[in-house]
């Protein structure tokens, strides 16, 4: 269903152990593969799809311990943007496969669903959160980039990342430090796995790991900030008033994985993960003079100022603390040579508790506290899963015609819990101009709050059929019947054709969708931002659809997106070392999810928490996305060692084809979504290695993309030029157990341009940039393995 059969996986890793203490070889495209078919026997080069398989090599080759910095690196389409001081986003970071949104790429882990998070992010997109995932517990990753659904189910419109987890005999401890040339954002890492043997049954494999990072500042004061000291000399106004970079934050994350044979022909398989991480993120700084709703005086308090609290200016301090959690546990076997079966159980659940410090509720006075619980948000996630694969021999054929069906039901419930009174409340000094919530986000009230649940029930067919020795042909077909809106049926056709044994043409056709979730259909939220021009605070509300203030305003109820994609590749490989692969794609989607346009609040509705402007989620638009994926790699001798070279390119561009964005009414989302991320992404990579040595080098490359100021009125945009990073890292095994990496990130620190319509608020480069804008990482890191 929304997985893979794991059966097929844990053979596959059984095949693969290797002894204790021994690296992990980079995948091939001999490696056998499970993600995007259901047969037991496919390679990546066999594959009706491309797919791409990253060794644990590979994986750790990168510096970070987030999952999506690891991605961005290694997939050419996929894009991760940092987002500071924006929100939520700061801590659960938006990211993009063919420039889709974050929740039309479906994630799985060990062929299992992965949860969502809590956050609906930017124009209400819902997708999970992969830094929960820890790296080094990753034995490959599996990336499919067709469109999936009628094999996957909802969100498989972009593709599938299938995350398979180690369960391999033997363990390894790293260490690791790292920080910034200017001095800032020093990260600390530690973690560790060890897999232990179950007789001759099977394996338990058990790990932890903690990681902390500084938070980072590319800032400057702000010119009303010096202006306001120049006009207050008694006063030490800091410098810089707010902080532009990444957050403190903490991870810590536990977990395990288990494969155990009850018997000859039925296998105990079940993972768990956990995470917990806190982190901090400045806000925009209020000015006192220019303030008014913070630092008016009132009459309803008499003698009292908000300058007593803040006299120079806050910046609140905006809190983040969040529990994941995903367990699986299930049963698979045989029947006879020709049957396998498989059924699970899987829970999820993303709880995010926010907090708010160095604040105020102006509205309630002298009586205000200046530290808020905002509420938390939860995503919960119930599946249950039953998998059949039949091996059908056909004497015509060249091998077994493969028959995979299987049912599933999910149950998918958002929560909010409202925050402290304060957080929200509308006080006494409203009705003087004072802002009511705390100033900065302003907590979910009880009105806010509640549980929300969708129910799914789904059934699919899935048949794989050689022709031929050389032709191979698939279909597959899903149905799937949503509580909130009905049903979706879904369909693929894709087929292979072998010119030689080393070159092969590929392409598919299918339709797919993506259901709304409860946390779309139903919850509401404020927001506060800073004009870029007026530097005025605004207030932004966004409604739930079936809000009557919203339906009044021309709100619909929301319906799923609908995908149809159609690719085409050649793939190829020779005993020279050379492999690679060729993939267009064309992808139309219609009644795609976002924001609505905002409105202002109708004369003579209540407007307790003076919103600027309010909005609601919306079937918007439809666009289609064409694009290739190049990926190439050659592997020879070379004196002494062996040099591996690795070219992955992507060229994605994204048209708005119809809808509300479409017109000038609403422009600016038009343009943001053609222009926001490069319409080309490639990366260079070549490794040597002789002896104990090795030396990595890779070269990073984004082409121009165009960043808007977010303004609640009047948008503006800046284009940014194509950038290129260098990075290399050299590594010596001390011993055959023992590594020790150094390495750069941005080797000649580059910076791209500045954000010159940011500039007033302090920033030096975009928060929206689809790259790292902190300059060289400097890191080390030291590996056992026993």
């Amino acid at each position: 269903m929304s997985s893979v059969l794991t059966f097929a996986l844990a053979a596959d890793a059984r095949a693969e152990a290797a002894p204790a203490g021994n690296a992990a070889a980079p995948a091939t495209l001999d490696t056998m593969i499970v993600t995007g078919t259901r047969g037991s026997n496919r390679t990546q080069f066999d594959t009706l799809a491309p797919v791409d398989v990253f060794s644990q090599e590979e994986i750790q080759a990168i510096e970070s311990s987030d999952l999506n910095d690891v991605l961005a690196q290694l997939v050419p389409s996929f894009v991760v943007q940092r987002m500071p001081m924006n929100d939520g986003l700061v801590f659960v970071r938006p990211a993009t496969l063919r420039g889709l949104s974050p929740d039309q790429t479906l994630v799985l882990v060990n062929g299992r669903r992965f949860h969502r998070s809590a956050l609906l992010g930017a124009r209400g997109a819902q997708g999970p959160d992969l830094a929960q995932i820890p790296v080094h517990a990753i034995q490959r990753i599996e990336v499919l980039r067709d469109g999936a659904s009628a094999q996957y189910g909802s969100d498989a419109i972009a593709g599938v990342i299938n995350i398979i987890l180690d369960d391999r005999v033997g363990g390894e401890l790293s260490l690791g430090i790292s920080e910034y040339s200017e001095g800032d954002g020093l990260g600390r890492k530690i973690g560790g796995r060890h897999g232990f043997a179950l007789g001759d049954k099977g394996s338990l494999s058990l790990f932890a790991d903690w990681d902390k990072s500084d938070a980072t500042s590319r800032s400057r004061q702000r010119a009303d900030a010096i202006a306001f000291q120049n006009a207050h000399p008694e006063l030490a106004v800091p410098d810089p008033v707010q902080r532009w970079g990444q957050p403190d934050l903490e991870n810590r994350h536990f977990g395990f994985n288990l494969n155990l044979a009850l018997n000859d022909s039925v296998d105990l398989y079940g993972f768990g993960l956990y995470g917990h991480s806190e982190g901090v993120s400045d806000f925009n700084w209020r000015n006192p003079d220019g303030t008014a709703s913070v630092y008016n005086r009132s009459r309803v308090f008499p003698g009292w100022d908000a300058r007593s609290l803040y006299p120079t200016g806050f910046s609140p301090k905006y809190g983040n603390e969040q529990d994941d959690l995903q367990g699986v546990l299930g049963l698979r076997g045989y029947w006879g040579e020709r049957w396998r079966w498989d059924v699970s159980g899987s829970y999820g659940r993303n709880r995010i508790d926010y907090t708010l410090g160095n604040s105020i509720n102006a509205s309630l006075g002298p009586d205000s506290p200046t530290a808020f619980y905002l509420g938390r948000l939860s995503q919960e996630e119930k599946n249950l899963n039953a998998d059949i694969v039949y091996s059908l021999p056909v004497s015509a054929l060249a091998a077994p015609i493969n028959i995979a069906f299987g049912a599933e039901t999910r149950e998918e419930t958002y929560g909010v819990d409202a925050g402290d009174p304060a957080s929200y409340a509308i006080g006494p000094g409203a009705v003087t101009g004072l802002a009511g919530g705390a100033n900065g986000a302003p907590g979910f009230s009880a009105a806010n709050a509640g549980r929300w649940s969708q129910r799914s029930r789904a059934a699919y067919i899935d048949v794989e059929a050689p022709l031929t020795a050389r032709w191979t042909v698939g279909a597959a077909t899903r149905y799937e019947h949503f509580s909130a809106f009905g049903e979706s049926v879904d369909g693929k056709l894709s087929s292979r054709f072998e010119f030689t044994p080393d070159l092969a043409l590929r392409g598919s056709v299918s339709t797919g969708f993506r259901a709304p979730t409860p946390g779309q259909l139903y919850t509401q939220s404020t927001q506060q931002g800073l004009d870029t021009v007026t530097l005025q605070v605004f207030t932004t509300g966004r409604l739930s659809p079936s809000d009557p203030l919203a339906i009044q305003l021309g709100a619909k109820p929301l319906k799923p997106e609908q995908s149809r994609t159609a690719s085409l590749g050649l793939t190829w490989k020779n005993e020279l070392g050379f492999s690679g692969s060729v993939d267009l794609y064309d992808i139309k989607v219609t009644d795609r999810f976002s924001q609505s346009a905002s409105f202002a609040v109708p004369a003579g509705v209540p407007n307790p928490l003076a919103y600027t402007s309010v909005s609601f989620y919306t079937n918007d638009f439809d666009t289609t996305t064409r694009g290739v994926d190049v990926v190439a790699s050659h592997t020879t001798a070379l004196g002494a060692g062996r040099l591996s070279t690795t070219l992955g390119y992507n060229y994605n561009q994204t048209q708005v084809d119809s809808g509300a964005t479409g017109v000038a009414t609403n422009e600016s989302q038009r343009r943001i979504f053609e222009e926001r991320l490069p319409r080309q992404k490639a990366t260079l990579s070549s490794t040597y290695a002789w002896g104990r040595f090795s030396v990595l080098g890779k070269l990073r490359y984004y082409g121009a993309w165009t960043d808007s100021s977010g303004n609640a009125t009047g948008d503006i945009f800046q284009r940014f030029g194509a950038m290129s990073f260098v990075d290399l890292a050299v590594s010596w095994n001390v011993t055959e157990q023992q590594t020790l990496r150094i390495g750069a990130d941005n080797l000649f620190n580059r910076y791209p341009d500045e954000a010159s319509f940011q500039a007033s608020r302090g920033l030096i480069y975009s928060r929206n940039a689809p790259y790292d804008t902190d300059g060289r990482n400097l890191y080390a890191e030291y590996r056992i393995r026993y």
